[in-house]
């Protein structure tokens, strides 16, 4: 069962205890990501989680290494477009230590100057990385093109000029503006007892920043074409439909649709573009779901010189969804696809940290087992004809990036 406190200070701490595992999983989860930043400072928060590692006021950043692997324990981060999650991983017996490893991070980092100038470098060289990685970019590139400059079609990296201007009080400013308690939601799963959440809110339910309440400005979704010339062996293309915000009532229905369409080996594009015609290696379709707004997405890679028949077969196979929905096979198996998908993901601590962290900051609210799978095997063709109705009434946005034509 999933129990939650909130301490004096705003900051929620949510916990589910697993006595049938000899793991515990800890994740602080920050309702900041590049969404909440600007024109001037953005990838600050990517940037910034990277600086949680490289040392505290009492450790070095091999000493917060050293650690983790001296208990066996895993230790990592990441960050995204809404939020940002610092986690470790370790057996039942090294939780306080852990808890007390990524407390000092959290809150001690000293963000030396060396150090950063040190990890600009390496994350100049991750940006690097992702543009050599076209089929990862092209998803960038479609969200420029859904959200204009809106921030939410920022990239989560930055830019080199952005991550030059960066300072330990641009780190620290950005903190004290977003890393409010109430922003904050610390998730543990596993092999725990009350004692060890007492202990939590030892660590975090002290701080008292002060309060900076931000109102979110809604996207407006344009049906935007953008190219990027590259010399690449494929063309990677990206179709962005205009999607539902996290905790819509058409979630469920959205996702089964979207195994449907694209989201398995079993779905219509898989087995039309690439085990009918051959045009691609990979093919798929997903769902982000953000506050307010979200993005159906569909990417496929292909030659150059197939690349119009990929469109069409793409555009076919949606207007085919669109004028005739789902057959019943094909909504009882996308049904009990996702139902065995949740409750795959019980086996893991890290896993249900991740869930209960990431709804308990984004929704406010948890739901047991039995009422998603309620839900589920609510969606029929009737809540199905409603999801294709909202998603594919207007135009979608398209990205491509390609090596120069001819």
């Amino acid at each position: 069962m999933i129990e939650k406190h909130t301490c004096k200070n705003g900051l929620r701490v949510v916990h589910e205890k697993i006595s049938t595992v000899r793991s515990v999983t800890i994740g602080i989860w920050v309702l900041t990501g590049s969404r909440n930043e600007t024109e001037s400072n953005n990838g600050v928060s990517h940037f910034l989680e990277h600086m949680f590692f490289k040392g505290t006021e009492t450790r070095s950043a091999k000493d917060i290494a050293e650690a983790f692997d001296a208990i066996g324990g895993q230790v990592n981060a990441f960050t995204s477009k809404e939020y940002t999650c610092f986690y470790a991983k370790v057996l039942d017996n090294h939780k306080e230590y852990a808890l007390e490893i990524l407390s000092d991070m959290f809150f001690n980092s000293s963000f030396d100057e060396g150090e950063m100038e040190r990890e600009k470098k390496v994350v100049l060289e991750e940006i690097k990385m992702y543009e050599d990685t076209p089929d990862d970019i092209v998803h960038d590139l479609l969200s420029h093109a859904s959200y204009g400059d809106h921030p939410l079609g920022y990239p989560i990296l930055g830019t080199e000029s952005h991550l030059k201007s960066f300072t330990p009080n641009t780190l620290r400013n950005y903190i004290a503006d977003r890393y409010t308690p109430d922003n904050v939601v610390v998730s543990v799963a596993g092999n725990v007892d009350d004692h060890f959440i007492s202990r939590v809110e030892e660590h975090f339910g002290q701080y008292q920043p002060k309060e900076n309440k931000t109102s979110l400005v809604k996207p407006v979704f344009h049906a935007k074409h953008m190219e990027r010339n590259k010399e690449t062996e494929q063309a990677h293309l990206c179709i962005g439909y205009d999607g539902l915000p996290i905790g819509d009532d058409l979630t469920y229905s959205l996702i089964v649709m979207n195994n449907v369409l694209g989201g398995s080996m079993s779905s219509r594009l898989f087995q039309e573009v690439r085990e009918q015609q051959g045009l691609a290696y990979a093919v798929f379709s997903y769902h982000s779901s953000f506050l307010d707004s979200g993005i159906l997405t569909v990417y496929a890679g292909t030659g150059k010189e197939q690349l119009p028949l990929l469109r069409d077969t793409i555009s076919s196979t949606v207007n085919e969804l669109i004028s005739s929905g789902l057959t019943d096979k094909e909504l009882n198996n996308s049904k009990e696809q996702l139902k065995g998908n949740l409750l795959l993901s019980l086996e893991s601590s890290n896993s249900r940290m991740s869930r209960n962290g990431r709804n308990e900051l984004l929704l406010n609210r948890h739901r047991t087992m039995d009422d998603m799978i309620k839900e589920i095997d609510a969606v029929d063709h009737g809540t199905i004809q409603s999801v294709i109705e909202t998603i594919f009434k207007s135009e979608p946005s398209t990205a491509l990036i390609a090596p120069k034509q001819n």
